[in-house]
């Protein structure tokens, strides 16, 4: 990664673009060395930080890799507990901060600020006894939101990043867009990998909004003017999206809100995108492409792109990995995790997703939903909640929804309304429109509202946006099963198959 940061200006002098000015290559470069020599004097090898979107962040995880230490990247939402967990898991001997921020959970005392990078660095209490063994070769530490409120750390190798980055370049060559703008936070290794080091390696400008400007509203929500107002005012080529990120900017041209006409690449994963979004998406000529990845990969797998595009798949394998089929779970060979923290080790061989799908004839990979997330009901049939709740969230009165029905006659959903104040009977109607272009044993025949939206910071969330089903269903439990008490409070009448 370092090379890229170092090397000599190119045409496109600019690399960083933030509100504050632009960085060339020369800048970034005397940054991260000026960055990496601290790092070597205060003979710190384990870094973890707790920062926003900026050249701060970058500046670090470069200065890292250039003197092959540790970055472990806190997201911000983390909670307390969440950020003491990862502290004393990763061994970290310091964590980074912007320079106002107060004291982080888990740190001791101010080591001292880091001259002209805007960044703190807090002293983290010693682990008594020897600090927690890594496997050999660990550069990133990085937490998955997993299905419970201690997050895991998966261990991953400076080679394995570059790797995946590589891929995702040679497959945007068709296109290669010259500025990428990040949208999620730099401490989700999606971003990290395809936004960071793949722009850096393509030759690209980054733009870094802080979160703030990109419109998000701390762990709740996200404001789409605002975020409508950083596209324009970044003119970005390429971006990276989760699902509801696309439905938003979806709904917002739908509603005749103009998009900027850079955009030439709109990346989208973390999550199922259903085929009522993507053809949304299509009729207003959005360049939506599809992907998919894990964590114990390296993070992307499988990417569509314009010269390999087929809606509802999330397009071939990228060039560094192999997917085959076992008994209907994905497995994926080529780039992997080194292990996981506690020393629990990868199984040898390749990795078994735990998701469910198939490849079909031209080599397109089709995810269907995790094998652990699917129920049977009382007919005997199998249900996919993602493929449900994709279809859910499409339609414009839902803003997120979680399926279940092991066991039962019918399904319920426990639903978060788009608006605050749309009443259960548009919400049942919203339910009925949608069951219409569903089967009789996939359809929502009642639903719980939610007191309030699914945030990362309840732990109701993954990193990336995903629902944290067993938690949600977890929290709402006993209002799930007053629903079955009663008759089903979704009409069916008119209701085809």
């Amino acid at each position: 990664m370092t090379a890229a940061a170092r090397r000599q200006p190119s045409s496109q002098a600019v690399r960083l673009l933030t509100a504050q000015g632009a960085l060339d290559d020369h800048a970034l470069a005397a940054r991260v060395d000026r960055l990496a020599e601290w790092l070597l004097r205060a003979r710190i090898a384990r870094v973890a930080s707790r920062l926003d979107n900026g050249v701060g962040w970058c500046v670090l995880d470069l200065a890292v890799r250039q003197v092959e230490g540790v970055h472990v990247p806190l997201p911000t939402f983390f909670s307390e507990a969440q950020v003491r967990h990862a502290l004393a898991s990763s061994g970290a001997q310091c964590i980074l901060t912007a320079a106002d921020d107060a004291m982080p959970p888990g740190a001791e005392a101010l080591v001292g600020f880091v001259d002209g990078d805007g960044l703190a660095c807090w002293r983290v209490a010693a682990p008594r006894g020897e600090p927690p063994a890594l496997p050999a070769g660990t550069a990133c530490i990085t937490y998955t939101s997993g299905t419970t409120g201690r997050p895991k750390g998966v261990c991953l190798d400076a080679a394995t990043l570059s790797t995946v980055a590589s891929s995702l370049v040679a497959a945007s060559a068709a296109l290669s867009p010259r500025r990428h703008l990040c949208l999620m936070p730099l401490s989700t290794l999606l971003e990290n990998v395809a936004g960071l080091y793949a722009t850096l390696q393509a030759d690209a400008q980054i733009a870094l909004p802080s979160l703030a400007e990109v419109g998000y509203t701390g762990a709740t929500g996200l404001d789409v003017p605002t975020l409508l107002r950083c596209l324009h005012r970044y003119q970005p080529e390429s971006v990276i999206l989760v699902p509801q990120l696309l439905l938003a900017l979806v709904m917002a041209a739908e509603q005749g809100a103009p998009l900027p006409a850079s955009l030439r690449y709109l990346a989208v994963g973390g999550g199922r995108v259903g085929p009522g979004l993507l053809a949304r998406a299509r009729a207003l000529r959005l360049p939506v492409y599809e992907g998919y990845g894990l964590t114990e990969c390296g993070s992307v797998v499988c990417l569509n792109r314009p010269d390999a595009l087929r809606d509802g798949s999330v397009g071939p394998a990228l060039a560094h990995a192999r997917v085959s089929v076992e008994d209907g779970e994905l497995v994926v060979d080529g780039a992997r995790a080194l292990g996981y923290l506690g020393g629990d080790a990868l199984p040898p061989g390749p990795i078994r997703t735990g998701d469910l799908g198939h490849i079909d004839g031209d080599g397109f990979v089709h995810v269907t939903g995790r094998r652990k997330h699917v129920f049977i009901t009382a007919f005997g049939r199998n249900v996919s909640p993602e493929w449900v709740e994709s279809e859910l969230l499409a339609h414009p009165a839902i803003a997120q929804a979680v399926v279940w029905g092991e066991a039962q006659a019918d399904n319920a959903a426990v639903l978060v309304p788009r608006q605050a104040d749309l009443d259960d009977a548009r919400l049942a109607r919203a339910l009925a429109e949608v069951n219409a272009g569903l089967p009789d044993y996939a359809r929502v025949a009642r639903f719980v509202r939610a007191a309030l939206p699914f945030r990362a910071v309840d732990g109701l969330l993954t990193a990336n946006g995903r629902p944290r089903r067993d938690a949600i269903l977890a929290r709402y439990q006993a209002e799930v099963d007053a629903c079955y008490r009663q008759p089903p409070n979704v009409p069916t009448t008119g209701v085809s198959p």
